[in-house]
C-alpha cells in the first residue's frame, strides 16, 4: 500500500512502480512519499475553492502551522490526515482513489 500511496499522484505506469522505488533508499522513499501526501492536500484544497491553506485550517479547526507543514511534506500523524481527509468531505478510500 505505501508504494501505491507515493506513486499514486506522480500518474506512474504499474509496471514501472516497482522498479522505480528499488532504486531508493527508505529515507529518499519516505521524503518521496510525504511530499506527493503534501501535494494531494493541497491539490484538494485548491479543488475544493480555498485559495488560502491558513483561511481553510482555522475554518476546520486545525492547527494553521502544521497544516502549511503538511502541504508541504512534513511527516504526518494519521489522526491528523483524518481530519483532513475529513475537512475534505471525503472517505478514505476517495482520497487515495486515482481519480
Amino acid at each position: 500500500m505505501c508504494i501505491y500511496l507515493a506513486c499514486l499522484y506522480k500518474r506512474l505506469p504499474e509496471e514501472c512502480i516497482f522498479r522505480y522505488f528499488d532504486s531508493m533508499d527508505e529515507q529518499e522513499f519516505t521524503s518521496h512519499a510525504l511530499q506527493s501526501l503534501g501535494e494531494r492536500i493541497k491539490k484538494l484544497r485548491l479543488e475544493k475553492g480555498y485559495t488560502n491553506a491558513e483561511k481553510f485550517a482555522y475554518e476546520h479547526n486545525i492547527s494553521r502551522s502544521q497544516y502549511a507543514r503538511y502541504e508541504r511534506g512534513a511527516d504526518i500523524r494519521f489522526s491528523s490526515l483524518a481530519k483532513i481527509i475529513h475537512a475534505f468531505g471525503m472517505t478514505v478510500e476517495e482520497f487515495f482513489s486515482k481519480n
